[in-house]
């Protein structure tokens, strides 16, 4: 028998049993209730933020994995804000520096980058196109500072 893999886009910390996640866990025969729960319990940190999923399975024996959510979810859900500017000229949330040298830790092996400093900068990037600033100052000026910062700030 080989490998099958049911794949699902979930909110984190509340997955449920709904389609079309259930009736697939059904379908193959695994306990529903069982990987919901281990679901939720594996993206309780991405509580209100899409998650991608995906079960491994063969016969009864099956593995979670948790994806990283897209990067604007996650610098969303820690800007406050619900979607990015439309247009770049008026600020439509903050984030810290602090929040996102975090997020590159966490997301860095998600990313085509092996340097917290580069994955930082992707993020800023991703900021300016969403128009929310970084410790209230502009990403361009953000992206300069990290240029200057030593590596330890990153560590």
């Amino acid at each position: 028998m080989a490998r099958k893999e049911i794949r699902a886009l979930v909110d984190g910390g509340a997955a449920k049993p709904t389609p079309p996640l259930g009736p697939a866990l059904s379908a193959a025969k695994l306990p529903v209730q069982k990987i919901i729960d281990e679901i939720n319990k594996k993206t309780s940190f991405f509580k209100g933020i899409k998650v991608p999923v995906i079960i491994y399975y063969e016969g009864q024996n099956y593995e979670i994995e948790v994806g990283i959510p897209p990067t604007t979810e996650l610098i969303k859900k820690e800007a406050g804000v619900e979607k990015g500017a439309g247009k770049h000229d008026t600020p439509v949330g903050n984030i810290s520096m602090q929040k996102l040298i975090e997020l590159a830790k966490s997301s860095i092996d998600k990313s085509n980058t092996n340097s917290v400093r580069n994955r930082v900068k992707e993020l800023v990037g991703t900021c300016l196109s969403m128009g929310i600033t970084v410790d209230g100052k502009s990403p361009k000026d953000i992206m300069k500072q990290i240029d200057q910062m030593e590596d330890a700030h990153f560590s």
